[in-house]
């Protein structure tokens, strides 16, 4: 399985943050936002990423990120000229995807839970069909929705709906198969004129594909994309890494510990930012599994 990173669009929503900078290069805490995604792609078990952003933007990632093989990766990157809704990713990266099933995050999203990481690996083996998961919130609106019968089954998605049917929203992570890019080709653009994710969902649904799995009350999904949010993320990570001493969405340790990298590799990484509370964090890891 491969995975995309969405990374494009301008930001409006946190201007002037993001004037002069991609909103997914801001600082959520201690480490750019775009770290976040990437850790939940490789917690999957995916090693191929295409970062699909802007082309002012993309010499950034690069620098940041570079082809990903220290972190035993292969990263590439492919410009998306506007904003034309999540499922032109499909199209943009179509010859990235290359007939295999895909993975896509939205760069502006964050996930955390004890069970995330077993809860991502089980998608590795999809060939079939679609996975997306629900969310509850209080603001269902402001989201696609999914609802479902008595018995747990999906029956119905909409696109941000005034009167929602339910209070379960669909986070910006979704795995599907090798038909994906055809779906995407073949949807028409919204009132919106984007090419909308819900409509590609749909699809599945209709076709009795699509698996809906509930993330619960242990899980944590934030949206950082306007800048009370992304103040509120900010704030969870820094108190939940102060409280446990682990860092979230280090995408270091989340090489070696899904075994991209091996401890050398991890204690090369912790000597390169040495001089920063991150680097120091990523040694302190290496001698600890070492002691």
């Amino acid at each position: 399985m491969k995975g995309i990173v969405l990374a494009g669009g301008t930001g409006s929503r946190l201007w002037p943050l993001t004037h002069a900078i991609s909103k997914q290069m801001l600082p959520v805490y201690d480490k750019p936002m775009i770290y976040y995604p990437l850790s939940v792609l490789m917690f999957s078990g995916i090693r191929e990423i295409l970062i699909i952003t802007t082309e002012k933007d993309c010499p950034f990632y690069e620098k940041l990120l570079g082809d990903g093989s220290k972190l035993g990766l292969e990263i590439s990157y492919r410009i998306q000229s506007e904003p034309k809704g999540i499922a032109d990713a499909f199209l943009v990266g179509e010859s990235f995807i290359d007939g295999q099933p895909v993975a896509l995050i939205l760069g502006d999203n964050l996930f955390y839970g004890d069970r995330l990481p077993e809860m991502l690996s089980a998608n590795k083996g999809l060939e079939y069909g679609a996975k997306i998961y629900a969310y509850h919130v209080s603001n269902p609106s402001d989201y696609g929705v999914v609802s479902f019968s008595r018995d747990g089954v999906a029956l119905t998605l909409e696109e941000k709906p005034l009167t929602p049917k339910s209070s379960y929203a669909v986070p910006g992570l979704y795995f599907y198969d090798s038909q994906v890019v055809e779906i995407a080709k073949h949807i028409r653009p919204s009132s919106r004129g984007e090419l909308e994710i819900t409509d590609v969902n749909r699809h599945y649904l209709e076709q009795k594909s699509l698996q809906v799995e509930v993330f619960g009350r242990g899980m944590a999904w934030l949206d950082t994309g306007t800048p009370d949010n992304l103040f509120r993320a900010s704030e969870f990570v820094r108190v939940v890494e102060q409280r446990q001493g682990w860092k979230i969405a280090c995408i270091e340790e989340v090489a070696y510990r899904v075994g991209f990298i091996d401890d050398t590799q991890l204690r090369r990484l912790g000597e390169d930012m040495a001089k920063s509370s991150y680097g120091q964090y990523l040694l302190a890891l290496h001698e600890r599994d070492n002691a």
